[in-house]
């Protein structure tokens, strides 16, 4: 069970709204919490492990270095839930403090049943003199003329330590001089990143040994002569944001150079071994030492994140079963033709259970279609390795018109999108960079195709990102459509993009910042009309983060006028639910498992029961939160189809609000609870791997074989 998110229960507004800071330290340890769940293989909750704490890495980057930087500048004005940013730094810290020491018991408790599994992260006892020889020879030939002690004296310049940089510190004197205790010199041995975390040991027996107990088991070979007094492991990391004025004159030239200052960014935090020689303990404090910086003492391994290269170890059994998404039978049924298809009917294909191919087929096809005339997609997230980009490389010179909508803030993606974006210049594409001060955040693409009745336009919607990798364990949600009014209105946002003309009058769609937050106000407002005249009524979201307090005080006002509303919420929730007379109709859950949830959802009953034919249904790449509905660009789409409809509603929608076992519910004080499956366990992640969807079933959707899914709970 998670502590409770506010300290503050004296405050007004903490009766109304949980801290968000604190909300999203609590999501984290409900993924920690999964690297201890024992329904798990052993290298899946290693990797839950190492997502936590890549996680809390970024959080210190990001979150809490943006309130160092307030407190610094002297703001002190309170968050919505009451807490100033010094206060909410203390609770953070206080929070962290026991989440990294969560971390270290857990990593010491797997460490021990991989041992037993035949997966060893090495100690002297499994070392032997083969296994010793066969390091020296490695750290001889491979390491150490890749590595550079410094000393650090008056005599050499305080190195640079770039954020997450890795390193030890030595104390160390001269033999011949041993007894003079004024001889000790401090040496600083820099980790280059592009070193393995862990390197194996050649052989049947998995062993692993860290770069860094590497390098401090063979230091006498970088410090002949010298005799070792102590040493230490550390880590830093720095204020990672990026922050673009409005008026800069060339954004790829500004983004270049904003990069560059990340880098060295401010100290966020330093850590250090528990047993770090003292000596070197104060040098290193001394010289990170920057206002507002953590020093934290971790007694277990630095850098939590860089298990996954032990995750990588091939050990079918102690992993889930391998599952290949499947292609969607419909596109099958049309020979692989995605045109033939669409143009049939409406298809969505949920992700990760469908395959990312069709995606990539989608613009490949477009590509080399002699009657395709025009591309234009955006682009937030692409991986370093995209087919899509590719493709629409290969459109570009087969002399297709494409517009690519790059966007550059797409936070830690901001090199790899100047490269994907140079790329498609070389090639012809026509890129680009959208709005200085808001990201374009929409997933969206859409095909201009010549047919016989004339220009058609096919359109794919999306709820993630166009990114092959994140596509096979992100749960999203892919709308494939040759409606003519989402082609038309397609087309609108791209021209709010590129040319800043902002859309009027759009047919099915709504966009953010434009009028994607009135359209959810609008439906909200329908709700709670309907309970007060005693009609059907009912919300259902599905998001990543809700955040925006306005948006929480109209779901707030909706709950007091009897509507009953389901919110799953995976990430940060600010919304207090089951409070009387504020949220007793208010019901969260969050759902960690196997995937990622990533999909948004928007549901609301239109006057009728919910789940039916009425419910409006929407899917969004907007969560609620205020940047993503008045500072991004962002697409909410209807779904008007009854087959996607009953697919998104009925399908996927209700079974994660069905799912009791990877559930866990938010209370009225903050805390989560983890749901109880009780008799009748029902596992949505499950649910899906051995389920087709209903649009992409084709025809052998009419033979059956789909189960339908019941509101009664794990009913199916």
């Amino acid at each position: 069970m998670d502590t409770p998110l506010s300290a503050s229960p004296d405050r007004d507004t903490s009766a109304r709204f949980f801290n968000r800071e604190l909300s999203w330290l609590a999501f984290n340890d409900r993924v920690l919490s999964e690297a201890r769940n024992p329904d798990y293989p052993l290298l899946e909750r290693l990797r839950f492990l190492s997502i936590s704490g890549s996680n809390l890495d970024e959080f210190m980057m990001i979150r809490v270095a943006g309130l160092v930087g307030q407190v610094q500048r002297g703001i002190d004005k309170p968050s919505v839930d009451g807490l100033t940013p010094a206060q909410q730094l203390s609770e953070i810290r206080a929070r962290l403090a026991a989440l990294n020491e969560r971390q270290q018991k857990t990593l010491r408790d797997l460490r021990e049943m991989l041992a037993e599994a035949g997966i060893h992260m090495a100690d002297d006892r499994r070392i032997d003199r083969e296994a010793h020889e066969w390091l020296r020879r490695h750290f001889l030939d491979e390491i150490m003329p890749v590595i550079t002690p410094q000393a650090l004296d008056p005599a050499h310049p305080f190195p640079f330590i770039a954020n997450e940089g890795l390193g030890v510190l030595f104390t160390v004197r001269r033999e011949e001089i041993k007894a003079n205790q004024e001889e000790e010199l401090v040496e600083m041995v820099l980790i280059p990143s592009a070193l393995p975390r862990f390197l194996r040991v050649p052989g049947e027996e998995a062993i692993y040994i860290g770069i860094e107990n590497l390098i401090t088991r063979f230091a006498e070979h970088l410090f002949p002569g010298f005799e070792m007094c102590g040493s230490g492991v550390f880590r830093v990391l720095r204020d990672s944001d990026i922050e673009i004025e409005e008026e800069a004159e060339d954004l790829v030239r500004t983004f270049r150079s904003a990069i560059q200052r990340r880098r060295r960014g401010q100290v966020i935090q330093l850590e250090l071994e528990t047993e770090f020689d003292p000596t070197a303990e104060a040098l290193l404090r001394d010289r990170l030492a920057t206002p507002g910086a953590t020093f934290v003492k971790i007694d277990g391994m630095l850098g939590i994140s860089g298990l996954s290269d032990i995750v990588k170890e091939d050990r079918p059994d102690l992993k889930f079963d391998a599952y290949s998404p499947r292609y969607p039978e419909r596109i099958r049924e049309h020979d692989g033709d995605c045109f033939a298809a669409i143009r049939e009917k409406d298809i969505i294909i949920h992700h990760p259970y469908e395959s990312f191919d069709v995606v990539v087929d989608f613009v490949r096809q477009a590509a080399n279609d002699r009657n395709v005339v025009a591309i234009k997609q955006s682009l937030y997230r692409a991986g370093n390795q995209s087919e899509v980009i590719e493709a629409l490389v290969e459109a570009a010179e087969n002399g297709k018109s494409v517009t690519a909508v790059v966007e550059l803030k797409a936070r830690f993606d901001e090199e790899q999108n100047l490269y994907w974006a140079n790329k498609l210049e070389r090639a012809g594409v026509q890129v680009i960079y959208g709005f200085v001060d808001w990201k374009t955040h929409a997933k969206v693409a859409m095909v201009v195709r010549r047919e016989e009745e004339g220009f058609r336009t096919y359109c794919h919607f999306g709820t993630g990102n166009y990114h092959p990798v994140t596509a096979k364990f992100y749960t999203d949600l892919s709308y494939f459509t040759a409606d003519p009014r989402l082609g038309r209105d397609a087309a609108k946002l791209f021209n709010f993009v590129t040319g800043y003309v902002e859309p009027r009058g759009t047919e099915l769609l709504a966009i953010s910042p434009i009028d994607l937050r009135e359209t959810l106000y609008e439906r909200i407002d329908a709700e709670v009309e309907a309970a007060r005249q005693g009609r059907p009524s009912g919300i259902w979201l599905k998001m990543n983060q809700l955040t925006d307090h306005d948006m929480i005080e109209r779901l707030y006002a909706a709950s007091e006028a009897g509507v009953e509303i389901q919110l799953v919420v995976r990430g940060i929730c600010n919304l207090r639910p089951g409070v009387p007379g504020l949220s007793e109709n208010i019901r969260v859950k969050s759902i960690i498992g196997r995937f990622l949830e990533h999909s948004r959802i928007y549901a609301f009953a239109n006057g009728a029961a919910i789940p039916g034919a009425e419910t409006k249904v929407y899917i969004s790449s907007a969560d609620m939160m205020e940047r993503n509905l008045d500072r991004r660009v962002e697409q909410l789409v209807p779904i008007e189809n009854s087959t996607v409809h009953d697919q998104v509603l009925q399908q996927v929608l209700l079974a994660n609000l069905l799912d009791n076992e990877r559930s866990w519910f938010l209370q009225p004080d903050g805390t989560y609870e983890r749901a109880d499956p009780g008799e009748k366990p029902f596992n949505c992640h499950r649910y899906f791997m051995t389920n087709p969807s209903l649009s992409g079933r084709g025809g052998a959707l009419e033979a059956g074989g789909v189960p339908t899914l019941a509101l009664r709970r794990g009913a199916v």
